[in-house]
């Protein structure tokens, strides 16, 4: 047996020496695999917890992907109900201006509306003034014609009825007698100073005859007198003048007298700011 030589003056078996060594390795051995193990296990620990924590961060990725897309939906939300109202508080001031203007509107017609019935009672005034005028001369007018022939009123004026009083028309005639032309210069004197006035002169005659010749004869009856008129001093346009035949008598009956009478000229004497006479004065 092999002694080894040691410290201390003391020998060892060569044999328990290789034992000793054998067992120092296994012992390596199992706390190398053991490291091992346990860093195998800390890694797959390290493994579970790095998935777990890959897990999460995916759930919270998730969760915040889901969030922004109800902050999205929450803005765009947020954005329509701010457009509305924007568009509301437009419509809202459309419709205060609108209404504005409505009051305005609703001023100016009224403010108006009393400038009308004012002007209106301005102006119906002036025409009742004016009316009464008008009505103070044609009885003036009346009155001083009346002097001359029968002189009615009429709705529109006056009307002379120149008859064999007045004018006196030889059967189946249309010339005028000196006296004749003496009376109807005095009408013209009068008629000459009238504004606003239109004369008409209508021709009639009997029943003798018949109906076309008496409307011919009234023609120049009435033609005679109208021609004498305007040569003194009556203004042609504010005349005219028509034959009526022996339409409308005055006396009824065939006999002379009452036929005298029927063979007659009539002026129509009309305001004409009132209306024009459009057919034969009555």
């Amino acid at each position: 047996m092999n002694y080894l030589s040691h410290d201390k003056g003391k020998s060892v078996p060569e044999g328990s020496s290789t034992h000793a060594r054998g067992s120092s390795r296994s012992g390596f051995m199992v706390v190398a695999v053991v490291a091992i193990v346990a860093v195998g296990v800390l890694f797959y620990l390290m493994l579970s917890r790095m998935d777990r924590l890959n897990r999460q961060v995916s759930q919270l990725r998730t969760e915040v992907q889901q969030g922004n897309m109800k902050a999205d939906v929450a803005s765009a939300k947020a954005a329509s109900a701010l457009e509305r109202a924007s568009q509301a508080e437009q419509n809202a001031q459309q419709a205060a201006s609108q209404r504005d203007q409505a009051e305005q509107a609703k001023a100016q017609f009224q403010q108006q509306a009393q400038q009308a019935q004012q002007q209106a009672a301005q102006a119906e005034a002036k025409a009742e003034e004016y009316r009464k005028e008008r009505e103070a001369e044609l009885d003036r007018l009346q009155q001083t014609l009346g002097q001359i022939a029968t002189t009615r009123r009429t709705a529109m004026g006056l009307v002379m009825t120149l008859g064999s009083k007045s004018i006196r028309f030889a059967f189946d005639k249309s010339t005028l007698r000196p006296e004749d032309k003496e009376v109807l210069s005095r009408i013209a004197g009068i008629l000459s100073t009238l504004k606003g006035y239109q004369i008409y002169v209508y021709g009639y005659t009997d029943d003798i005859g018949t109906k076309e010749y008496n409307l011919k004869l009234s023609d120049r009856r009435a033609k005679s007198v109208y021609d004498y008129l305007v040569q003194n001093g009556l203004n042609a346009n504010i005349m005219s003048m028509k034959g009526f035949g022996e339409a409308d008598p005055l006396v009824p009956g065939n006999s002379e007298k009452a036929r005298a009478i029927n063979r007659r000229v009539e002026i129509g004497i009309v305001d004409s700011t009132i209306k024009p006479l459009t057919s034969q004065v009555q």
